[in-house]
């Protein structure tokens, strides 16, 4: 059968003689391939391609090493402009089927150019004693399967993936980790074992700024200074010029961080990133954009879509660190914020300051439960309002508060167009989606950002 296209969340389409659709994966729009179907539901198939009788004419030759068995760059094998085409088809596909908004104008989507390449500014490593293995690695009985640093393998929660040369972060991330796999073993130093949870070093992270600052931060698995001071002095001694490292004592069975007390080891508490005029310190907990020169072209599209005045009193939901918000500060009267995450209120409140922004006020706590018609009374009511919710979309109370509010604007920025769409219809009932704005993020994967603007219509 011929792939047709690209369906949510990246996987290939097509059709059988009967009309069913069967989602495969590791194939492009274009290919003619014999398909095994291993998995059926009521409405659709999954299968995995056997055989290639024609290679699509969007293919391209994929430039990692280590793809197929990595994960994060499933679309590595499609052109650049393939890529970009099947995401506008998504954002469009998306409105009209889900949200039933087909007179909705969409703005062709905007790329990153040349860098489509070593463009995160943080990327998290896993070490682990067990190695994944290809199929031509177990059928030559390779011996090599201890003490890897690098990514998990989708569905192998306890082998990584041993990564040589990542292509997402610039220098010195490579070198750093390489170095620091190589330190690891010529210390004698245990790799976790996910099953049994046993082994000294579990993770480390990487932030990378667009000012040359660089951030480690190690997680361990025991408190043992001298184990801890010996790893992290002699990568020091290789790579003088980092800026900060952290590390953190993680004995649970799970490796989310970001509860646990974090250990300033060397160095600054912070790395300093630019967007534009607006400078943030990045701590070992901050949320950011992990693509800094493309968030600048997300953040200027909201700025485009909310053709601000300058008195203008704005509200930014899900702020995370403030980021749109410190961005546009300078454009309005006012802007409050209003995030889940406390630590991140603070980050926003403390780059607010490093900015000597002094109209913005963030709030930290639910958005659901913050926004209320007293809030807009003690804050006054929106000119504007941004929104720009995690991939699960808005809660619906959060839907029915802006309904109540009536901004005259909102700028809905999404990384789900589905959910987007799906909220997009639930607001129409006084809100017109003038247009939509797609915004590439991350080339080589099927993830997109999306940016709308509704007005209210006037008959509302």
């Amino acid at each position: 059968m011929e792939i047709m296209g690209i369906a949510d969340k990246g996987k290939c389409v097509a059709r059988d003689p009967e009309g069913r659709v069967i989602f495969v994966d590791d194939v492009a729009p274009g290919d003619i391939v014999d398909v095994l179907v291993y998995k059926k539901k009521k409405s659709f198939f999954l299968g995995k391609a056997t055989n290639f009788h024609r290679f699509s004419e969007e293919r391209t030759t994929p430039f990692c090493d280590h793809f197929g068995a990595c994960g994060g760059c499933k679309w590595q094998h499609l052109t650049y402009q393939a890529q970009l085409k099947y995401k506008q088809q998504v954002v469009a596909s998306a409105l009209s089927r889900i949200g039933k908004l087909t007179e909705v104008e969409i703005l062709p989507i905007l790329g990153v150019g040349q860098n489509t390449t070593f463009y995160r500014n943080k990327l998290e490593f896993s070490f682990s004693n067990k190695r994944w293995l290809t199929r031509e690695e177990i059928n030559s009985e390779v011996s090599n399967l201890k003490n890897v640093l690098g990514f998990h393998r989708a569905g192998a929660f306890d082998k990584i993936i041993d990564i040589d040369h990542c292509w997402l972060q610039p220098d010195p991330s490579n070198a750093i980790r390489n170095a620091t796999r190589k330190l690891a073993l010529e210390q004698g130093l245990s790799f976790f074992d996910a099953k049994s949870h046993e082994g000294f070093l579990r993770n480390m992270i990487i932030r990378v700024t667009s000012l040359g600052e660089v951030m480690l931060i190690f997680s361990f698995s025991k408190n043992d200074p001298e184990r801890i001071n010996r790893i992290l002095d002699a990568l020091l001694d290789q790579f003088p010029d980092v800026t900060s490292v952290y590390y953190c004592i993680n004995s649970k069975m799970n490796d989310f961080i970001l509860d646990l007390e974090m250990e300033l080891y060397h160095g600054n508490a912070f790395v300093i990133e630019e967007l534009g005029h607006v400078r943030f310190e990045i701590g070992p907990k901050s949320f950011f954009q992990t693509n800094s020169s493309q968030a600048k072209v997300l953040y200027d599209t909201v700025v485009n879509f909310a053709e601000l005045s300058g008195h203008e009193n704005v509200y930014d939901l899900y702020t995370g660190i403030g980021s749109i918000a410190l961005y546009i500060a300078s454009k309005c009267k006012a802007i409050v914020g209003i995030e889940e995450v406390e630590d991140a209120i603070l980050d926003a409140r403390k780059n607010a300051t490093v900015n000597s922004i002094e109209n913005a006020t963030f709030y930290a706590g639910d958005v659901k439960e913050l926004l209320t018609s007293n809030f807009a009374e003690n804050h006054g009511a929106p000119d504007l309002l941004i929104t720009d919710p995690p991939r699960a979309g808005m809660h619906p109370k959060v839907i029915d508060m802006l309904l109540q509010l009536e901004s005259p604007k909102i700028v809905y920025v999404s990384c789900n167009p589905a959910t987007q769409a799906r909220d997009l219809a639930l607001l129409n009932t006084k809100y017109s989606t003038v247009k939509v704005r797609p915004v590439d993020m991350f080339p080589h994967t099927h993830h997109i950002e999306s940016v709308a603007l509704l007005k209210k219509r006037t008959d509302a």
